[in-house]
């Protein structure tokens, strides 16, 4: 059992998602930066799949009543083995991280998994629907799974901070913008509003112009839209936007670029450059 002593500005429990409900109106969710939780959990010897905790800004405060194995990615804190390590804690002990160096999200995996109780076949934390286990806050009890495998070195070294470049894939309502508004989302660095998210990345910088008025009928949006509303800054969909909107979407972030996107934090820039549609 692990006791919350202080989440830090925002925690939640996260694996990878509910993918498949989109057209029952359920997001998909799960952790933001994928890759990292992945390799949090190849770290204590647990499949994929099973759920961590993700810290947004670090600052927690968290007490193993029982020992376990454990491991932190994602944006760099200070922890008893740094970064990318599987470390153990003993009973009784406590956890205390800082702020991060670089990036928003860090991820915590213990060898066994958080293990509340899932929803829709996910223990995620749905911020816009709510479905999940609520935010973590203090004095939030949160039970370890039983191992599955053994604990192997991953030889991968844990990614450092990358370029802040998102590739973007025209489309698909890129025709409701005025000629070279693809330019000028490429032309010049957007910074990152705080308004931002999990459902999204707001950004603040040159103003994409319509060429058409009204609004699109709801349809499908994925991870990456970026969906331009009425004020012409453009939004770019993180794990837990809706499964339908109704502003055009002038482009796709690449999903290899996702988790540069869920790194960013308030008042960092970031650059588009437009990767053709094959």
């Amino acid at each position: 059992m692990i006791e919350v002593l202080a989440p830090g500005p925002y925690a939640t429990v996260q694996d990878l998602g509910r993918p498949g409900l989109a057209h029952l109106g359920v997001p998909r969710s799960g952790a933001a930066d994928a890759p990292s939780l992945r390799l949090a959990n190849r770290l204590v010897g647990n499949p994929e799949r099973l759920a961590g905790i993700e810290l947004t800004f670090g600052m927690a405060r968290l007490l193993f009543h029982d020992g376990a194995w454990a491991a932190l990615t994602g944006a760099p804190v200070d922890g008893p083995a740094g970064m990318g390590a599987p470390f153990w804690m003993p009973p009784g002990s406590e956890l205390r991280l800082g702020t991060p160096a670089w990036g928003l999200r860090t991820y915590l995996a213990v060898r066994g998994g958080i293990a509340v109780e899932p929803v829709l076949g996910s223990r995620s934390t749905d911020s816009l629907s709510g479905l999940g286990p609520e935010p973590l806050r203090a004095g939030t009890l949160l039970p370890v799974g039983r191992p599955e495998g053994e604990i192997r070195a991953d030889l991968a070294p844990p990614p450092g901070p990358r370029p802040a470049v998102l590739r973007v894939t025209p489309g698909p309502r890129d025709d409701w913008f005025a000629a070279g508004a693809l330019d000028v989302l490429c032309a010049r660095p957007y910074s990152v509003s705080q308004d931002s998210n999990r459902v999204g990345v707001r950004l603040r910088g040159a103003e994409l112009v319509r060429a058409r008025q009204g609004e699109l009928p709801s349809e499908g949006v994925v991870t990456g839209a970026i969906q331009v509303p009425p004020s012409g800054q453009p939004i770019v969909f993180l794990a837990d936007h809706p499964p339908t909107g109704g502003y055009p979407v002038i482009g796709v972030v690449r999903e290899a670029d996702l988790p540069v996107a869920a790194q960013l934090r308030p008042g960092d820039e970031v650059r588009f450059t437009v990767r053709p549609a094959r």
